[in-house]
């Protein structure tokens, strides 16, 4: 019974990062009916402005401002100077996911051009080393950090979305763009601000993944992925779902390393994706989307 407690709760405390990317994947999807990927490129890019400018001795809280700022300054030039003008010229969808994929390797050869290959650690201030222990279980701080920290960060975006006028704007122009410009709602702006607010996320879990892996240019690319399958299997149109996904991701990721093997541990994402699709293609909590008119 410790073994699977010390597994579950190993495994939320990773899930709640995969909970983080999906929030930003799911964000857009709901706004721009777009799949965003260069969503880890942007939490990358972050994550290496916090690095550089703690390397400059500046305060931890106020490095991790600035890369949050700066990623979410990339997701809105991106939306302003390519994505607008694309759909203007009646871009399809393929071809806006198309694009996020160009701004992808754009952001990663500038990261590539002004970083360094060689895998650096991510200076954090909660300890990797020191542990709790409750009974049996051992949690390390920076394990039980991450989990209440990005918890409390998914539940504060969740209640900025729905309980909020910002929020409301936000889910408006979702459900109906053109229904939402006629009742006045600047759409461009929410859309943008949509955009931003999904980076922030990204960069969010980037800094605690970076404190939990080694900093390289594609440290991104496996949570990326993870978080796609956590918004796949929670719904792509569902924030809580979403939460949801994101922790039974990580939990299952969790359990399966520590009962059956480590290799199957790093399938357990795509093959999830397989199944969802066949057998729930809206995910757990998600609704079929019908197409605005």
């Amino acid at each position: 019974m410790e073994k699977f407690l010390q597994y579950t709760i190993s495994g939320m405390s990773q899930g709640s990062l995969y909970t983080m990317v999906a929030l930003g994947i799911v964000l857009i999807y709901r706004s721009n009916r777009v799949l965003n990927f260069a969503h880890g490129d942007m939490a990358t890019a972050g994550t290496y402005v916090a690095m550089a400018l703690l390397g400059m001795n500046l305060y931890f809280w106020l490095s991790s401002l600035v890369a949050l700022l700066v990623g979410a300054g990339i997701a809105v030039l991106f939306y302003f100077c390519v994505l607008i003008p694309a759909q203007r010229r009646d871009a399809t969808q393929l071809g806006q996911i198309i694009l996020t994929l160009g701004v992808g390797l754009i952001i990663q050869g500038l990261v590539l051009r002004f970083g360094t290959l060689e895998p650096q650690t991510f200076p954090f201030p909660i300890s990797d080393t020191k542990v709790y222990e409750f009974g049996n279980v051992v949690v390390s701080q920076l394990s039980l950090g991450t989990l209440i920290f990005n918890l409390l960060a998914s539940l504060g975006f969740y209640l900025l979305v729905q309980k909020t006028k910002l929020g409301l704007a936000m889910r408006a122009t979702s459900e109906n763009l053109q229904a939402a410009q006629t009742l006045g709602i600047p759409t461009r702006r929410i859309l943008a601000l949509s955009w931003g607010l999904a980076a922030m996320l990204g960069v969010l879990g980037g800094l605690f993944l970076a404190a939990t892996l080694l900093l390289d240019p594609f440290f991104m690319l496996e949570p990326f992925l993870k978080g796609f399958a956590a918004a796949v299997l929670g719904g792509m149109n569902s924030l809580p779902g979403a939460i949801v996904g994101g922790l039974i991701l990580g939990v299952a990721e969790s359990l399966a390393g520590g009962y059956l093997s480590v290799a199957f541990k790093n399938t357990l994402a795509f093959l999830v994706i397989i199944l969802v699709l066949i057998f729930r293609e809206e995910g757990l909590l998600g609704t079929k989307f019908v197409e605005r008119v």
